[in-house]
């Protein structure tokens, strides 16, 4: 995080934007620790989508309402950002 106060911001914001196209957060902060591999994030934040569908989360990422909310977390805070499809979970149907 660059910017403290504008990302407090972004955090605020997004919620709202996620929830509209079908979203929902399932990891948002918390301590990280890593146990294998060299990556060692410092904040993860997972979201999944309605059907875990790679499209919606898509159209959430370049729609007009998160528009402006990219720009100020691209501003305020270093990360990288993914989307995948059908993740494999126990009991979830895409596990088979």
């Amino acid at each position: 995080m660059t910017d403290p106060a504008g990302f407090e911001e972004y955090r605020k914001q997004v919620p709202g934007t996620v929830e509209k196209y079908g979203g929902k957060f399932l990891v948002r902060g918390g301590q990280v620790q890593t146990l294998e591999g060299d990556w060692k994030p410092k904040r993860i934040v997972v979201t999944e989508f309605e059907f875990l569908n790679i499209e919606q989360a898509r159209r959430w990422y370049d729609s007009e309402e998160y528009r402006a909310l990219k720009a100020l977390r691209l501003r305020t805070a270093r990360g990288a950002a993914w989307s995948w499809s059908k993740a494999s979970r126990p009991g979830c149907a895409s596990a088979k």
